[in-house]
């Protein structure tokens, strides 16, 4: 097997997944506070918190959008300029696919969430 191909691979897994784990972390909180802010009837809608809010957005759909197309890159490379997938059956090429696909639908949600965020905060 050609070492410099495994690692790219795991080094290109490593920051999807390190960026869609900051995205979960990040989707976590946002839903923690909400429930908080309905629970206790608090509104969030300050000028403060709705820039803390876009920028965080913003970072997280930037690093979804990197981490997505650097993967998508890898997927390319692999299935069809240098056939690895095909010399090496036993690589789960299939799974890496398929969360590459679900990374680049992660980063559109994201971005649709950013751009509201900000046209929130725009219209405040």
């Amino acid at each position: 097997m050609d070492p410099y191909c495994c690692d790219c691979l795991f080094s290109d897994v490593h920051y999807l997944i390190a960026s869609m784990g900051l995205q979960m972390l990040w989707s976590f909180g946002l839903a923690c506070l909400d429930g908080y802010a309905i629970r206790a009837n608090k509104d969030l809608t300050s000028p403060i918190l709705l820039s803390l809010f876009v920028v965080g957005d913003w970072v997280t759909a930037i690093l979804s959008f990197a981490a997505s197309s650097s993967a998508a890159g890898v997927v390319i490379l692999f299935q069809k300029d240098v056939l690895f997938c095909r010399r090496y059956p036993q690589l789960p090429c299939g799974k890496y696919e398929l969360a590459t696909a679900f990374a680049f639908l992660s980063w559109a949600l994201s971005a649709t969430s950013a751009l509201i965020m900000f046209w929130l905060l725009a219209a405040f």
